[in-house]
C-alpha cells in the first residue's frame, strides 16, 4: 500500500549541497557491534543525499503514539557468538523480550535468534540487550538492507485516477478487452493475425503498385484559377436572371441563356470534368464525379430539348418551380442550365476558397530558407599572429569549425555555440521551448533570425546536416506518407459515386413511371447527384490530421504520419526511461563509499579511468570527479600517479572492462608500474553487493561498482537532477487516466525512491538496455498499450513499444527518419510536458474526426432522403453540400489547437529535491 507524500519527507538544499561536494558518505566499520551505528551512517547519508529519512522512524507518524500490539512491526536476524548453554535459552529470550513490543526466539544449533519488534525499536537496542547478557550479536545483511531500505524510502503516494479526461474510445475499449480476448481464443490467433499480416503488409507496399480500386482522385487545385471563377461568375448571373424571372424572358431567351451556360460548362467546369474522365480512364473514383456528372446532364438535358422540343421555340416562357412537388411548367420540358451553371460556380467558389488551400508548413519554413548566394563574415584567425583576417563567403561555402558573425536582422546559417556577443532571436516557426536571449555557450540553430544584437557562432553543422533541414525533410516525408494513406480515409468516400449515381437513376425512373412528371423527375436526380458530399467525407479525417501533425510541429513535436496520433489516443501506459527522460543532464558525483582496508580516492580514481572513453553524462562527472580529487589530494606514494587505460570493451549490459595501467612514483622518485583489470558496473538488485557497498549502494543516488582484481572496492553514487516540469507532467498523465511507469536500470530501492518523488505509479527496477524491449513486451502481452519515452540510448525499446516518443538533436532525428518505423514521434523539446499534451492533442484530433465522420455520414444520409422526396431543389443541394464541406473544414480548425501551457516555474518539488546550485 502507498501513502500520501508528506512534504517534511522533502530534502532540503543544504543537505543536497553537502552531497555534491562529497560529505555525508557512510563510514561503516567491520565490527559487528557497530552496526547499528553504520546503518545510521547510512540514513545519514542518504539524508544528505536528498532522501526524507525521519530522524527517529515513527515519531512523527500516527502510529507511534498507538499501542505497542498496534503498532507496525518489522523482522530481524541476528548472528551470535558466546550463546550460554541451551537450557538458559530462555533466560536470553525473556531478557530480549523484557523491551516494549519485542518477541525473541533463539535457534541455538545455529547460533542465531529472529527478533520481531516494532518499527520505532532500533536493531541497537535489541544489540545491546544480547551485549548485557554477554552475547554478540550481529544483524545479518539481509535484515540490515530491509531496515535500511524500510527506513530510507520516503513515504510515497500513487495518485487516484480520474476518469472524466479518458476518452469515451479509451473506456469502451478497456471494457471490451476481456471479451475481445475471449473471443479471439474461441477463434483462434491464426487466421486473424495471418489476416493482419496480410493488411499490415499491403499498407507497407510501395505506393505507386498499390490496387487501383483503392485510389481516388481530387479536383486538380491549379486547375480551378480566378479567371475560370469569374468568368462563370459573370456568365451564371444572367443565367440566374432569366431562369428564375419570368417577366425577364424575352423572345428567343432560352438560345441565349444556352450561349452564356456553354463556356461555363465546357471550359470554367472542365477541372470537374477532367477528374472523372481520368477517374473514368483509370478505373477510380472522382470525388467531385457526381457533380460533374450533374453539371453534363443538366447541359445535355437543356440542349437537347432546345434544339429538339418545342421549348426552344420562339415565345416559349418558362416558370421556375423549387420543388419536385410543386407543378411546374405544362409547355414541355423544362431547361436546367441554371443548374448546370449554379454548380459550377459554387462549386468554383468553395474548392478556391476552401482551408484545405492553405499553404504547408514545409512551404513557409522554404520560403525562410536561406538563399545559397546570400554571404557571411568569416573570421579567419592567422597562423603565428595576432591580428585575424575577415572575408565574405556564400552560404554553401560554410564548413565545421568556421567562425561566422551573424549581424541584426540576418539569418543563422548554421547549427553551432555561441563564442562572441549576445543577441535576441525572433521567434521562429517551430516552437522548441529554447531561450530567445543567446548569449556566449548557448547553442543556436539555422533558420533563427537576430532581431538585435550580434553574435559570432562556431559552426557545428551546416547545409543538410542542419536541424532546420533535417526537419524540412522529416515534414516532407510526413507530407508523402499522409498523401498515401488519405486513400484510405477517401475509400468511403469513393463508394458515394457509385451508390448516388444509382439512387439517382432510380429516381429518375420512379419519379416518371409514378408522376408522369419527368422535370420532377430529373429535378430529384440532379439533386441526388450535387447534394452529396464525398469531399467532406474524405476530408473528415484526412484534414483534422494533416492539421494536428502540423500544429504538433510547430510546438516542437514531430509525428511521423496520421496513425501515430490514432495509436496515442489508445495508449493507458507511457513508460518513461529514465535517463534521457526524466533527468536532466547534469551528472554529478554524490558519495563515494570504499569497502574495508581500500582508499575512496583510489576507487574514484579508477572509476574515472575506465571512464575516459565514454561521453555518457555519468561518465563525465566520473572524470570530472577524479580530476578534482587528483588536484585537491596530497602525493601519497601509495596512490597511481597516473592511470592509463590499455584496453577497453563495453558489454552489452553496459558494464565497463578495461585493464588500466597505474605508474607509481616514490618518495624518491623512482616510477614503476602494473597492470589491473578493472570492471565499472552497476547492480540491478540487492544480491550482488554485500555489507558497507550494500547499503551504500542502496542508500543514494545511482550506484556503480568499482571492482578490480575480481574483488569490489568500491560504490559510488550518482545523483541526476530531474526536469522541473517533470512532476507535473506525471501528474497530468495521472489524471488523463493513463498509467505512468518508469524503466531504470537501478536497483529497486533506488528506482522507487526516485519515482515517489514524482508520483509514478510503477517501477520497473534492473532493467539492463539490452533487456528494455523485452520489458516493454511484457507489458504489451499483459493488454497495455504502451509509448515509451526516451532518448537514442534506448533506440531497440523503441522499436517494441505501440508508440514511440524519442527526444532527439539533429544527427538523432537524421537517423530516425532514415530507419522508417523505428520512431513514431520525435520530441525537439527537452520538456517532459510535452508527453502529456502531445497525448492529449492526440484525443483531441481523435475527436474532431470522429465527430467530422459521424455528421458527414448524416449529412449524406439525410441529404439522399430528401433529395429523392424531392423537397430539396439542385441548387440548394449544391449549396448544402458545400456548407458541409466547409462545416467540416471548419471544425477541423480544432486541430490546430495545441495545449501549449504554461510552462512550470522552478518553484515546484524537483526544486526541492535537486536544489539551486546542482549544476
Amino acid at each position: 500500500m502507498t501513502k500520501p507524500v508528506n512534504n517534511s519527507d522533502l530534502p532540503d538544499t543544504e543537505a543536497m549541497e553537502a552531497v555534491v561536494v562529497g560529505e555525508g558518505a557512510p563510514e561503516i566499520t567491520g565490527s559487528h557491534e557497530d552496526l547499528g551505528r553504520s546503518i545510521q551512517d547510512a540514513m545519514d547519508a542518504a539524508r544528505a543525499a536528498g532522501i526524507g529519512v525521519e530522524e527517529k522512524p515513527g515519531e512523527s507518524s500516527v502510529w507511534f503514539s498507538a499501542d505497542i500490539e498496534d503498532r507496525p512491526h518489522v523482522s530481524y536476524s541476528f548472528v551470535l557468538e558466546n550463546l550460554p548453554p541451551a537450557p538458559d535459552i530462555d533466560m536470553v529470550e525473556e531478557a530480549v523480550e523484557s523491551l516494549d513490543g519485542v518477541e525473541c526466539r533463539v535457534v541455538h544449533p545455529r547460533q542465531s535468534a529472529w527478533v520481531t519488534a516494532t518499527v520505532d525499536t532500533r536493531p541497537e537496542v535489541i544489540v545491546d540487550k544480547f551485549a548485557e547478557l554477554g552475547i554478540k550479536a550481529s544483524l545479518t545483511d539481509a535484515s540490515m538492507l530491509r531496515y535500511a531500505a524500510a527506513v530510507e524510502s520516503a513515504e510515497h503516494y500513487v495518485r487516484r485516477k480520474a476518469t472524466g479526461d479518458v476518452p469515451v474510445q479509451l473506456r469502451r475499449r478497456r471494457r471490451s478487452a476481456q471479451r475481445s480476448l475471449d473471443r479471439a481464443r474461441q477463434a483462434g490467433f491464426g487466421p486473424r493475425a495471418r489476416r493482419e499480416e496480410a493488411q499490415r503488409k499491403n499498407q507497407s507496399k510501395d505506393p505507386v503498385k498499390r490496387d487501383k480500386k483503392d485510389d481516388v482522385l481530387y479536383t486538380a487545385r491549379d486547375l480551378i484559377t480566378p479567371a475560370r471563377m469569374w468568368l462563370a461568375l459573370v456568365l451564371t448571373l444572367p443565367v440566374l436572371v432569366l431562369a428564375y424571372f419570368e417577366s425577364a424572358q424575352f423572345g428567343g431567351w432560352q438560345w441565349v441563356e444556352l450561349a452564356l451556360a456553354t463556356p461555363v460548362v465546357m471550359w470554367c467546369a472542365f477541372p470537374f470534368h477532367r477528374a472523372l474522365l481520368g477517374g473514368v480512364r483509370r478505373g477510380i473514383t472522382a470525388l467531385d464525379g457526381a457533380s460533374s456528372v450533374a453539371i453534363i446532364i443538366a447541359y445535355l438535358w437543356s440542349a437537347a430539348v432546345i434544339i429538339l422540343a418545342p421549348t426552344g421555340q420562339h415565345g416559349w416562357h418558362s416558370g421556375f418551380t423549387w420543388f419536385a412537388t410543386t407543378q411546374g411548367t405544362d409547355n414541355g420540358p423544362e431547361l436546367f442550365l441554371d443548374v448546370a451553371c449554379g454548380i459550377t460556380l459554387l462549386l468554383l467558389i468553395g474548392r478556391r476558397y476552401s482551408i484545405r488551400a492553405r499553404r504547408l508548413l514545409f512551404d513557409e519554413m522554404a520560403d525562410q530558407s536561406l538563399d545559397p548566394d546570400l554571404e557571411y563574415t568569416r573570421i579567419n584567425k592567422m597562423r603565428g599572429r595576432a591580428e585575424i583576417d575577415q572575408e565574405q563567403i556564400p552560404v554553401t561555402e560554410i564548413n565545421r569549425g568556421d567562425d561566422i558573425v551573424v549581424h541584426v536582422g540576418e539569418v543563422i546559417p548554421a547549427d553551432g555555440k555561441v563564442i562572441g556577443g549576445k543577441a535576441r532571436l525572433r521567434p521562429g516557426l517551430i516552437d522548441v521551448h529554447e531561450p530567445n536571449d543567446v548569449k556566449v555557450g548557448s547553442t543556436v540553430y539555422a533558420g533563427s533570425v537576430i532581431e538585435a544584437g550580434e553574435i559570432k557562432i562556431r559552426a557545428q553543422r551546416t547545409g543538410h546536416a542542419t536541424r532546420w533541414l533535417v526537419v524540412m525533410q522529416w515534414l516532407r516525408d510526413v507530407e508523402e506518407r499522409q498523401r498515401y494513406a488519405s486513400v484510405q480515409y477517401a475509400q468511403s468516400a469513393a463508394r458515394l459515386m457509385p451508390l448516388s449515381m444509382t439512387v439517382a437513376f432510380f429516381s429518375f425512373i420512379l419519379w416518371g413511371l409514378i408522376s408522369g412528371d419527368y422535370n420532377a423527375a430529373l429535378r430529384t436526380s440532379l439533386a441526388v447527384l450535387a447534394g452529396v458530399a464525398p469531399v467532406a467525407l474524405a476530408l473528415s479525417p484526412a484534414l483534422a490530421l494533416r492539421l494536428g501533425i502540423e500544429t504538433a510541429a510547430r510546438n516542437g513535436v514531430l509525428l511521423r504520419d496520421g496513425s501515430t496520433l490514432r495509436a496515442l489516443e489508445t495508449v493507458d501506459t507511457v513508460v518513461f526511461n529514465r535517463v534521457g527522460a526524466l533527468v536532466k543532464d547534469q551528472t554529478c558525483v554524490e558519495t563515494v563509499t570504499a569497502a574495508e582496508g581500500e582508499s575512496e580516492e583510489m576507487v574514484l580514481r579508477i572509476a574515472g579511468a575506465l571512464s575516459m572513453e565514454s561521453d555518457t553524462p555519468a561518465a563525465r562527472a566520473l572524470v570530472q570527479s577524479a580530476r578534482e580529487a587528483k588536484t585537491q589530494s596530497d602525493n601519497n606514494p601509495d596512490l597511481p600517479t597516473r592511470y592509463e587505460l590499455v584496453s577497453v570493451t563495453t558489454e552489452p549490459s553496459g558494464d565497463v572492462n578495461a585493464r588500466v595501467h597505474l605508474v607509481y612514483i616514490d618518495e624518491d622518485g623512482k616510477e614503476t608500474s602494473s597492470q589491473v583489470d578493472a570492471t565499472l558496473w552497476r547492480p540491478v538488485n540487492l544480491s550482488h553487493l554485500r555489507g558497507r557497498l550494500a547499503v551504500a549502494a542502496t542508500s543514494g543516488g545511482t550506484p556503480v561498482v568499482v571492482r578490480w582484481k575480481g574483488k569490489d572496492r568500491g560504490v559510488i553514487t550518482l545523483f541526476d537532477p530531474f526536469k522541473d516540469d517533470a512532476d507535473e507532467a506525471v501528474s497530468r498523465l495521472e489524471q488523463m487516466g493513463v498509467e505512468t511507469v518508469m524503466m531504470t536500470r537501478d536497483t529497486y530501492p533506488v528506482a522507487r525512491r526516485f519515482a515517489d518523488f514524482l508520483g509514478i505509479s510503477n517501477v520497473l527496477a534492473g532493467i539492463t538496455n539490452n533487456r528494455k524491449a523485452g520489458a516493454i513486451r511484457n507489458l504489451q502481452a499483459a493488454g497495455a498499450e504502451v509509448a515509451l519515452v526516451g532518448d537514442a540510448s534506448v533506440r531497440d525499446a523503441l522499436r517494441a513499444a505501440t508508440v514511440s516518443v524519442m527526444y532527439a538533436d539533429s544527427e538523432d532525428l537524421e537517423v530516425s527518419r532514415r530507419r522508417g518505423r523505428s520512431v513514431s514521434a520525435v520530441l525537439l523539446r527537452h520538456d517532459v510536458l510535452a508527453v502529456p499534451q502531445l497525448v492529449a492533442h492526440a484525443r483531441k484530433v481523435c475527436e474532431v474526426i470522429d465527430r467530422n465522420l459521424t455528421l458527414a455520414w448524416v449529412y449524406n444520409g439525410v441529404m439522399l432522403l430528401c433529395a429523392v422526396a424531392g423537397v430539396i431543389p439542385p441548387i440548394a443541394a449544391t449549396v448544402l453540400m458545400l456548407g458541409s464541406s466547409l462545416l467540416i473544414e471548419g471544425l477541423s480548425m480544432r486541430a490546430r489547437s495545441f495545449p501549449n501551457e504554461d510552462r512550470v516555474e522552478p518553484e515546484t518539488m524537483s526544486e526541492l529535491v535537486n536544489g539551486e546550485n546542482n549544476v
